[in-house]
């Protein structure tokens, strides 16, 4: 159990930027047990990760879903995503980390990151790409360490060079990445579901309403419902509950914080409204729920 009243942490790509780079939008590095920033987990992000692994075991939990490593495999993860690993000492790969702002400078099409398959994705889940084409795996190692090198130039690099590669990296995993959906088609409606999510992960502390996201959104709340629904069978109140009880189950777990203090943090003006809400949709008060979790 955490020291009481802490806080699931938030990293900022600044927590695994060296002292010379501490003002940059980005990292490409090699990934492995001697890593020298030292984190908790679970923790959140607030920046994009793609890292590519490819030697060793374990498992990758992201927002509860529980996947396992088999190398050579490739793990996305969107802002604001909460994240645990549990890592073998012979793991080995590579990590490239960025913020929108880098990806995004000077691009027309501002929804080009919530386009790719696994970002924000539509059914909430985050599987890694499993990579079985020797060609494919050798391009994307290859481009990895040309990303390594760059960043590494005594000289300096170029910040346009890391653009490319990143943008390089994103579209052959997006090319050879399985999903339900392909919004390299750019469907509106799915773009739509995503800016949704994406709003979500940013505000998920605040308990905002449906109106109150549709009007971020830019449309009627009635339009933002039945998309959802058409793309994921779930209402988009269905969602945010869904949404804030995952948080709820992390914060009871995860941290020492007492019911009202979860209660307040996620907005809940009234705690016996929030006790309730909670045993209603899972049979368990919070602190039962917190009493089995631990005991498992």
């Amino acid at each position: 159990m955490k020291q009481p009243g802490e806080q699931l942490p938030v990293y900022s790509l600044q927590n695994f930027s060296k002292p010379e780079r501490i003002s940059q939008q980005f990292q490409v590095e090699v990934f492995d047990a001697n890593r020298h920033f030292a984190v908790k987990y679970p923790h959140r992000h607030d920046f994009f990760e793609v890292l590519y692994l490819k030697k060793g075991s374990g498992f990758h939990v992201i927002d509860g879903n529980n996947y396992e490593i088999k190398p050579p495999c490739v793990f996305f993860m969107s802002r604001g995503q909460a994240h645990k690993l549990e890592l073998s000492q012979d793991i080995e790969g590579y990590l490239f980390i960025f913020t929108a702002d880098f990806y995004l400078l000077n691009r027309a099409d501002q929804n080009r990151l919530i386009e790719f398959p696994f970002f924000y994705t539509i059914h909430q889940d985050n599987p890694p790409l499993q990579l079985e084409n020797k060609s494919d795996i050798r391009f994307l190692e290859d481009i990895f360490r040309k990303g390594i090198d760059e960043i590494s130039r005594p000289e300096g690099y170029s910040v346009e060079m890391l653009r490319s590669i990143l943008d390089l990296i994103l579209t052959t995993c997006a090319s050879r990445y399985q999903a339900p959906e392909n919004l390299m088609n750019k469907g509106k409606g799915q773009i739509l579901v995503k800016r949704f999510f994406h709003f979500l992960e940013e505000n998920h502390l605040k308990n905002l309403s449906l109106y109150e996201y549709a009007r971020m959104i830019g449309v009627t709340p009635n339009h933002l419902t039945q998309t959802i629904k058409l793309f994921t069978g779930k209402t988009s109140s269905e969602i945010i509950k869904d949404k804030q009880l995952l948080e709820i189950k992390r914060l009871l777990v995860h941290t020492s914080l007492s019911v009202s203090e979860i209660a307040a943090q996620l907005n809940f003006d009234d705690q016996s409204y929030f006790t309730k809400f909670f045993k209603r949709e899972t049979g368990l008060t919070p602190l039962q729920f917190r009493g089995e979790a631990l005991r498992q």
